[in-house]
């Protein structure tokens, strides 16, 4: 025996549901991906900089250290 259509229709549209709730949980899991992704994109730059100074001091301290004489 065939199922009727209205079954058939039914069947659809409870799959159309779940696949609707599913897109809608990965897009709220793109949108909090993009926001960690964003927050880790400016902690890099941060330590970039940071690092950047770092090692602009370490060579003040290097020359200093050359040329005998204390960096403060």
């Amino acid at each position: 025996m065939t199922p009727a259509p209205d079954a058939d229709r039914l069947t659809l549209e409870l799959e159309v549901a779940e696949l609707r709730q599913q897109l809608a949980a990965a897009q709220d899991m793109l949108v909090e991906t993009a926001i960690d992704a964003g927050q880790l994109h400016a902690r890099i730059d941060s330590l970039q900089n940071e690092l950047v100074r770092v090692r602009a001091d370490r060579d003040a301290w290097r020359a200093a250290a050359r040329a005998g004489r204390a960096v403060a």
